[in-house]
């Protein structure tokens, strides 16, 4: 199969429900041509609501439910027309062949008049759009960021839409992070870092992990640099008896231990078997050691020893709004129906961890969503329900500081979308 064969084949799987972590991976393994491949997947999945809005006004009726690898396929190619710097001609009659390919010779006329339809009337065809099908996102989020953000909404949609950066995290347990750009620029790797926090490098051009220098050694992760500042505002000190809850893919948790010279007590929960494989994997690939439990975090009186925690990380479970330029089938995938399953979730972990914190530690609460209700709003509650707990503010002249804790939206400074909040526990 080709590549744009393949692109199609993974569209559809998100389109029907899988996430894209997981359908592109296998498809990408079958082929030499895995970056194309990869771009029109992730391309494709980006301006979704876009390229709908232009089928809706070329089909004369929608393609049946059995020829969704014909639509998928009719996406891939209007992407590769409206955004890649393919020739046009090559696109169209690349992207035509293919229906030979998967054995639908008769979608041929169907998608050449489609993709050249959009050649001579793309002008036309995108000026029939609204707004929100312009900036790509589905209804209900443009309303929700419209009402949080009445002044910056437009600029979140834009950021989500942006091919996101290649930051990396130094294990400064090895190099501090001057040596360890030093180290790229020998490879000719152009990189540069924010003054806050100094374990973060962004690339000037993403490139293998395979190309890091000690990357299989644990020198450096690839790792955002808002997802960075958990264990910069944690501020755990060596010694310390440190929770992660929800602790998978591992990179918190590692950073935690790097930050600490790998002398913490640290207990990382997760309750998803495969998620715990990745977990492992980041550790193992770090020699870091790590009390790992299997558990669900909030049934506390199965996992906990009794020994409170000086510090707690609550990357809560979360809409992932703030990371959609990184996963662009978010943008299919979550509805408004979900926020509150997830805030319901949020305040379940909030409130069953509370009481293992010791009096004066603090608990840092983190998403990487843009939402307030599960982010400012969701803290306010707690707050008010707990008399023990007041808000510790943290360090930092970035992000829009909220009612409670700080927000910081795609895009600013090069960073993804996050939240972090800090309790401290008082003495009563």
């Amino acid at each position: 199969m080709g590549a744009r064969s393949l692109a199609a084949r993974a569209l559809c799987q998100v389109i029907e429900g899988q996430s894209l972590s997981r359908a592109l991976p296998p498809i990408l393994n079958k082929t030499e041509e895995s970056a194309l491949v990869q771009e029109l997947v992730y391309g494709s999945l980006r301006w979704h609501f876009r390229i709908s809005a232009i089928l809706d006004q070329v089909l004369t009726k929608p393609l049946k439910k059995k020829d969704r690898d014909i639509d998928c396929l009719l996406r891939v190619g209007l992407y590769q027309l409206m955004e890649m710097k393919i020739p046009s001609h090559a696109a169209v009659n690349e992207t035509v062949r293919e229906t030979q390919t998967m054995k639908k010779p008769w979608a041929r006329g169907l998608i050449n008049g489609i993709l050249r339809r959009y050649q001579r009337e793309s002008g036309e065809l995108e000026s029939g759009m609204n707004e929100t099908q312009r900036l790509a996102h589905p209804d209900w989020l443009v309303a929700a960021l419209r009402h949080a953000y009445p002044e910056q909404w437009v600029q979140i949609c834009a950021a989500n839409n942006e091919r996101p950066p290649m930051t990396l995290r130094v294990n400064t347990m090895h190099h501090d992070r001057d040596r360890y750009a030093g180290l790229l620029a020998n490879k000719d790797i152009a990189s540069s870092g924010p003054e806050f926090p100094t374990t973060s490098l962004t690339l000037e051009r993403p490139c293998a992990v395979s190309e890091l220098p000690g990357f299989h050694e644990g020198w450096v992760s690839v790792q955002d640099t808002a997802a960075q500042l958990a264990a910069e505002f944690l501020d755990c000190q060596p010694g310390m008896h440190v929770l992660d809850a929800c602790a998978a893919p591992g990179g918190k948790t590692a950073h935690l231990l790097e930050r600490a010279g790998g002398d913490l007590d640290l207990w990382a929960i997760e309750k998803a078997p495969d998620r715990i494989a990745s977990l492992e994997q980041t550790l193992a690939r770090q020699k870091l050691s790590v009390h790992v439990v299997e558990a669900d975090a909030t049934e506390t009186k199965h996992w906990w020893d009794g020994r409170s925690f000086d510090c707690i990380l609550l990357d809560a479970p979360c809409s992932a709004t703030g990371v959609i330029r990184r996963h662009p089938d978010i943008r299919l995938h979550r509805t408004w129906d979900d926020i509150e399953k997830l805030v319901t979730k949020q305040e379940k972990l909030l409130d069953s961890l509370w009481p293992l914190l010791r009096p004066g530690g603090m608990l840092l609460y983190a998403t990487c969503s843009v939402l307030p209700r599960e982010n400012a709003e969701q803290i306010k509650r707690f707050l008010a329900g707990h008399d023990d707990a007041r808000e510790k503010a943290l360090p930092g002249d970035f992000g829009l500081r909220q009612d409670c804790g700080l927000q910081i939206l795609p895009g600013e400074q090069g960073m993804d979308g996050f939240y972090y909040a800090g309790i401290e526990k008082l003495q009563v």
